[in-house]
């Protein structure tokens, strides 16, 4: 077993002149091995580069979006890193963790849980803020500049990771977030389990809950949303709630909903470049 420390590379690809790497270490927060894939630019051979967190959606690992999305040539113009959390705590063989996928395994909503037996391990979200970023920061070389996005779980991850830490990152985006997941089936199911039964704690991981509560907000939220998303039409992720809370707040939000796409990995590579430049223009800035 690695010690909480110690990275085990896992595999290294070259990819667009720069370095696709999977670690694994042993996390004390979750209490397992935990694996992440790192995207390195070219520019990191010479400098120390901005990072851009992207988090994953149910029943994803790290390699969805590093395979799939077709993000490293941007990245490496940008001279942009990317990590990529799995979305799970893995091998702790919770009771009922593998029963379903949109619970347990594959399905850590990035938060802390409270309910037996979860808390042991579900604690995604001081995973993916506060383990993970030190270890990397300690590893690799990062100029300490940080943006976060995510797509679907990982959409409701990133925007409640940029609300609870707004000096943190200098950007957030998301495509087809669960952007209200206290009034969704999905959330009220994660929520439920993993928090308990007292829906007022729910809310503090829930983006339109904590907009509306007067959150310290990022200067502007980006997300992307597919007209054609299954998902969204059966009521799952809510861009609306999310709209009319920013309104009511006066958070600026650009939200495309976007005629045709549904909530696959082509959805995101066909907009993967805007997000990357969106976020590398508010790094420079920052």
């Amino acid at each position: 077993m690695t010690t909480s420390d110690e990275l085990e590379l896992v595999s290294a690809t070259k990819s667009f002149g720069g370095w696709l790497k999977r670690y694994k270490h042993h996390s004390k927060v979750l209490g397992c091995e935990m694996i992440f894939a790192i995207y390195l630019p070219p520019a990191a051979e010479e400098q120390d580069v901005p990072l851009l967190w992207w988090l994953s959606g149910l029943t994803c690992t790290d390699e969805n979006f590093m395979q799939k999305a077709g993000a490293h040539g941007t990245a490496a113009e940008l001279g942009l890193a990317i990590v990529c959390p799995d979305t799970s705590p893995r091998g702790t063989d919770l009771p009922g963790e593998h029963d379903s996928y949109d619970f347990g395994s594959g399905a850590g909503f990035y938060v802390n849980a409270t309910e037996a037996p979860w808390n042991r391990h579900f604690r995604m979200y001081d995973y993916v803020t506060e383990e993970l970023p030190a270890l990397v920061a300690r590893h690799f070389p990062l100029n300490g500049q940080q943006s976060i996005s995510g797509h679907s779980m990982g959409g409701h991850g990133a925007l409640v990771c940029a609300l609870k830490n707004p000096e943190r990152y200098a950007s957030v985006s998301a495509f087809a977030p669960i952007a209200n997941p206290t009034q969704c089936p999905w959330g009220e199911k994660a929520l439920g389990g993993y928090l308990g039964d007292d829906r007022e704690t729910w809310k503090e991981w829930d983006a339109c809950e904590l907009i509306a509560t007067g959150a310290p907000a990022p200067a502007e939220i980006k997300v992307d949303q597919g007209e054609a998303d299954n998902f969204y039409q059966d009521g799952q992720l809510r861009p609306e709630a999310l709209e009319a809370a920013c309104k009511q707040a006066g958070v600026p939000l650009t939200l495309r909903m976007l005629p045709g796409y549904d909530h696959s990995y082509f959805f995101i590579a066909s907009f993967i470049d805007d997000h990357l430049r969106y976020h590398a223009h508010h790094l420079r800035s920052g």
